[in-house]
């Protein structure tokens, strides 16, 4: 999958879940249950060592399904964003910018969506060929900052992590934002071996996104 297919696959997803999970078994298992729901962005954490191991997988299951896009997320340097490449992961996503791993996935064509807060990072981020920011903590900030940064930089693609809730989710991309990245709720779910709850709180959210688009 070329790396503008794979943005285009992102944005239309809409939804990225943020898999962690403290086992390979636990975080396959929110995986597919978050695919399960239509939430068809998946970002696996390098905060679960078995990261490489689980995209592996995932990678193999949906081996068909293009319109399921597997990255790896909290990767902090270049050495990690190759074994996530390596592995299956179609983007990287990171909680802060990094340069070399931005000029590594650069020279394998792979999206990298580096996670900053001013607008001098967006656009030093800009300048090394990084499509997609991620306001990260959303939080911190809330949708008017999105519609702030829109107005010097109307060009931005933004994804925006941390703070996103099935409450507030229309407001977000009503502010502009391109996708957002959902977790804390699915993982709590998913160690707890609610699995069936995470579809449904996915599908929640679908719906939520798609009636926003819609209106």
């Amino acid at each position: 999958m070329k790396k503008m297919n794979i943005l285009k696959s992102l944005v239309d997803c809409g939804v990225v879940a943020v898999v962690r999970g403290k086992t390979k078994e636990v975080g396959v298992d929110i995986a597919k249950a978050c695919v399960k729901g239509n939430v068809k962005g998946l970002e696996i954490t390098f905060t679960n060592k078995y990261a490489a191991d689980i995209i592996k997988e995932l990678a193999n299951i949906y081996e068909c399904r293009e319109d399921i896009v597997i990255g790896a997320g909290t990767v902090l340097d270049a050495e990690t964003a190759r074994i996530a490449i390596l592995a299956g992961a179609k983007y990287i996503v990171s909680p802060s910018f990094n340069k070399e791993t931005a000029i590594l996935c650069n020279r394998y064509k792979v999206p990298y969506i580096p996670g900053v807060m001013t607008i001098n990072e967006i656009v030093s981020s800009h300048e090394v060929g990084v499509d997609i920011v991620k306001i990260f903590p959303g939080s911190v900030y809330g949708p008017s900052y999105i519609k702030a940064i829109k107005g010097p930089l109307p060009y931005a693609s933004m994804m925006v992590t941390g703070g996103v809730n099935i409450n507030n989710i229309g407001e977000w991309f009503k502010s502009g934002v391109d996708l957002v990245g959902i977790g804390g709720e699915l993982n709590t779910l998913g160690e707890a071996g609610k699995f069936k709850e995470i579809t449904e709180v996915c599908n929640d959210y679908i719906e939520k996104l798609n009636a926003v688009r819609e209106g």
